[in-house]
């Protein structure tokens, strides 16, 4: 080897032999791994100790991408609500202040609702007002949602008195949406004369009404059984060149079914088949509850069949209706397929009505087919497995 070679040999080394003795030590102990958002999202979903889900809550909020998230916003606040834990709504809802995103009319919007739906009205107009000061700029859409809250919190007078007061000091004119809130709440509150009033006054004030507008009044006067009253909206909806819906035909018959005219409910829904519309799931639910209260077994089966066949997908109120009818008339087998149908198709409803069914069928000494679906049930995690068999034969 070559003196010069050598010495390059020896430089190489050194710096090799240097890099290696400096090289740190790496911890091979793998690190926690960051929480996903959908993690984090999962566990607020599953947390049952509602203070450590407040604390939780605002926790997350840091995350600008949980700030987008709707459904567990509702969910938390819809919770909390129901537990009466009203100082923990104000709680999770206020922090929303402390984000640039409260700058954002949508964003604010969303916290009104929240409030509204929560019940807690004084909370959402006391939001609404302090907007200006977060540099929020409110405009005629962060006022229907302070009317809607009044609708969503069931202080449905409150509407009135806003779509009074607001509109001058804020400079914005009433739309549609602002009319059809305030209609709605009328009609919540049975005022339905006073609901055809604001319709007569959008109108001279020159802001068309749409379908909404007059679904909500026929529904009102259907529901409480003014068929004249409906009637009489009907063909105003028609002279106004708006044609009726699938939701005008529903509010229609169920007034039909809970006024025990099936006769005519029945030739409705013949007329709607021959109309470009199509029966929903709330039309069928309607023909089964007026069959079942008219103790017409084999016509309320027919209708399910046929819901079936259309492709309409049985929903909540189809077995809660159907499955009990169906036991109370001594037809276990086709209760069991029901109580099956519903299960298959993850259909949750009140665990009690697929009770009663199973301890018939534990009573008809048909143990195995009552163990069977339990099982079945319980492989679904179907009520958390509260289904069972009876103590007698468990």
């Amino acid at each position: 080897m070559s003196s010069s070679s050598s010495t390059s040999a020896k430089s190489l080394y050194r710096i090799f032999t240097k890099t290696t003795s400096s090289k740190p030590v790496i911890n091979t102990k793998p690190s926690k791994p960051t929480p996903t958002h959908k993690s984090l999202v999962d566990k607020l979903f599953r947390e049952k100790n509602l203070s450590k889900l407040v604390e939780k809550f605002i926790k997350c909020s840091e995350i600008p991408r949980f700030r987008g998230h709707h459904n567990i916003y509702e969910d938390t606040v819809r919770r909390l609500a129901s537990a009466k834990r009203f100082s923990f709504v104000e709680q999770v809802i206020e922090h929303q202040k402390k984000y640039d995103d409260i700058t954002c009319e949508g964003f604010a919007m969303r916290l009104i609702s929240l409030y509204g739906k929560a019940g807690m009205l004084d909370h959402a107009s006391k939001l609404f007002d302090e907007l200006p000061q977060l540099k929020c700029q409110r405009t005629l859409k962060s006022f229907n949602s302070l009317l809607y809250a009044c609708v969503q919190s069931k202080q449905y007078d409150k509407a009135e008195k806003f779509f009074r007061e607001l509109p001058l000091s804020l400079s914005i004119t009433p739309d549609v949406i602002s009319y059809n809130i305030v209609i709605q709440a009328f009609s919540e509150m049975g005022s339905l004369d006073s609901a055809e009033l604001m319709l007569d006054e959008m109108e001279s004030n020159g802001v068309k009404s749409n379908l909404i507008t007059f679904n909500t009044i026929i529904n009102g006067f259907y529901h409480i059984g003014k068929f004249s009253d409906g009637e009489r909206i009907w063909a105003r909806m028609e002279e106004s060149g708006i044609e009726p819906d699938i939701r005008s035909y529903n509010a229609k018959l169920k007034g039909l079914v809970h006024g025990g005219k099936m006769a005519e409910a029945v030739e409705l829904v013949e007329k709607l088949g021959s109309s470009e519309l199509e029966a929903n799931h709330v039309t069928y639910n309607l023909l089964i509850e007026g069959y079942c209260n008219d103790g017409y077994s084999d016509e309320a089966k027919s209708v399910y069949d046929h819901m079936l066949k259309s492709g309409c997908i049985p929903n909540r109120t189809t077995f809660e209706t159907l499955i009990p009818y169906i036991y109370e008339k001594g037809d276990l087998d086709l209760a069991l397929k029901l109580c099956l149908d519903s299960v298959n198709s993850n259909c949750l409803i009140d665990v009690g009505v697929l009770q009663v069914v199973v301890d018939g069928f534990a009573k008809a000494s048909r143990i195995k087919e009552a163990e069977n679906f339990v099982k079945l049930a319980r492989s679904k995690k179907y009520h958390d497995s509260k289904l069972k068999m009876p103590s007698k034969v468990d």
